[in-house]
């Protein structure tokens, strides 16, 4: 059961657990929608099935916050958030490669469907996105980098995808980087801002990793 931070008549906030899916795919495994649906079900003792909004996603790999909503109208206006890239996500990972104390990452995406691998692509290219990131270096250790990212746009694995052109690809990355089986991808969404859909206060959540490569930086995740 994913852990859940917050939740009200309007919205759900959990955690996503690594290698859980967002929603229910042709393999049958567990994913977050359908665990908070029978989670909401049982404690409210709803008859029928259960409404629950999937307002974003997230890579099945990586871990971290994601906001679900309870209702149709909350389910519209935190889409628009999104749409109009009003909600706040920000992410943590850990690359093997150089990066500045501060960069902006501007490419065109484009994503393969029957390989569901994206790679970096010209602007005029068919089927390409714009994609930007803003990432911010928390310190340097055993020849990783730990940096915060804040994105801009919202694309099939931009962040991993990105980061590996840039030549700093995330650590544990078997799709994108170097990464060898059964390491898990050092990449964990840490901060979701959203303005409440009905009282419309802007609320703030955080969530750290731990263990696996994510200790060495341990005392500067204690700080963010």
């Amino acid at each position: 059961m994913p852990k859940i931070v917050y939740e009200d008549n309007q919205v759900i906030v959990a955690v996503k657990p690594p290698n859980m899916l967002s929603q229910a795919d042709k393999t049958g495994d567990t994913d977050m929608l359908t665990e908070l649906k029978q989670y909401v079900k049982v404690k409210y003792q709803k008859p029928g099935n259960v409404y629950l909004g999937l307002v974003h996603r997230m890579d099945r790999p990586v871990g971290g916050l994601m906001v679900f909503a309870r209702t149709s109208k909350a389910a519209a206006r935190l889409s628009k958030q999104m749409q109009q890239h009003l909600m706040g996500r920000e992410y943590l990972c850990v690359v093997t490669g150089e990066v500045k104390d501060s960069f902006t990452l501007m490419d065109y995406l484009v994503k393969d469907e029957r390989l569901n691998r994206v790679s970096v692509c010209e602007a005029d290219m068919k089927g390409a996105q714009e994609a930007v990131l803003h990432g911010k270096c928390l310190g340097r250790r055993q020849q990783t980098a730990l940096c915060a990212i804040q994105l801009e746009t919202g694309r099939n694995h931009q962040i991993r995808v990105q980061m590996a052109h840039a030549d700093a690809p995330l650590w544990g990355d078997n799709r994108y980087g170097d990464g060898i089986p059964g390491q898990q991808i050092a990449l964990w969404g840490y901060k979701l801002t959203f303005e409440h859909p009905t009282t419309h206060e802007v609320i703030t959540f955080y969530d750290l990793p731990h263990g696996s490569v994510w200790d060495v930086y341990q005392d500067i995740l204690e700080k963010i």
